[in-house]
């Protein structure tokens, strides 16, 4: 119980303090926006504790096979530490400062193509937005996409190398996926795969639908506050890892229907093995 505690609260402090780095880090945060990220902080790192505390599930799936809910953090955190240091540069005038605004400028470009989520972020900025804002855009959402294809490619490696969840010891659907009710209808494979389907789709479609759908709403949606290094660091954070975190969600799922279908294809050769043997 004591591991179990302890465990719970490392993990709410650390969820707090990925929503509080920018206001640690970022110059001139006002006093009313510091006090909103306060209690926005406390209210996650209560809820980490209270499900991480608890014996049994309620909403977080993959509560125990590590590491799919780490690498969704350090993605998260490693975006949001990442954006606040490039905007918050000039500040802390330190030289990894200085590198990341140049690595940031050369991702950006990069990415910056025809038809790329990079431009279509671009795109659905105003026309009068300011030249120096726009590159301030292009640079946060480089970083932002550069990091989430780094924690894709790791999920990648971890499920494809390393056999993700078998050597992590055995999975149990029930604890793992506490919103994923195996009886309610259909075969347990097939769900499994449509709903990988689903989430690895619109993990790819939504850095181009964000975009479009901000553009097309632009009459009701205000905009022009995207040039705050706070406001910025969040949309670009979330227009990045949600897709990611939904391609994550699908490409486990894939693998679980994949181990499902295996045992079962093992189960149901051990049966017919067993009744020719009854037979003969």
């Amino acid at each position: 119980m004591i591991v179990r505690l302890t465990g719970a609260f490392l993990r709410a402090f650390l969820i707090a303090l990925a929503i509080l780095t920018p206001s640690l880090l970022l110059p001139d945060v006002g006093s009313d926006a510091a006090q909103v990220v306060v209690l926005v902080a406390l209210a996650a790192g209560l809820f980490t504790f209270m499900e991480y505390a608890s014996q049994f599930p309620s909403i977080l799936e993959f509560r125990f096979a590590p590491p799919v809910n780490r690498l969704r953090y350090f993605t998260m955190f490693g975006m949001v530490l990442m954006l606040t240091v490039y905007l918050s540069g000039p500040a802390l005038e330190s030289p990894i400062a200085t590198l990341l605004m140049r690595l940031a400028t050369l991702m950006a470009h990069a990415l910056d193509f025809p038809y790329s989520p990079v431009r279509l972020v671009i795109l659905s900025l105003p026309a009068d937005t300011p030249t120096t804002v726009i590159d301030m855009v292009r640079d946060a959402a480089g970083i932002a996409y550069v990091v989430a294809a780094i924690g894709l490619i790791v999920f990648s490696v971890i499920v494809r190398v390393y056999g993700w969840p078998v050597r992590y010891g055995a999975f149990n659907v029930w604890i793992n996926l506490p919103l994923f009710d195996p009886t309610g209808g259909g075969d347990v494979i097939s769900r499994l795969k449509r709903d990988s389907i689903v989430n690895i789709v619109l993990g790819f479609l939504l850095p181009f639908l964000m975009p479009a759908v901000v553009k097309l709403a632009s009459s009701v949606i205000d905009v022009s506050g995207i040039g705050n290094p706070h406001t910025l660091i969040w949309v670009m954070a979330a227009w990045a890892f949600l897709p990611a975190n939904l391609i994550i969600r699908g490409v486990a799922l894939a693998r679980i229907a994949e181990i499902i279908e295996e045992k079962r294809r093992r189960a149901y050769a051990e049966a017919r093995s067993e009744d020719a043997m009854q037979a003969a």
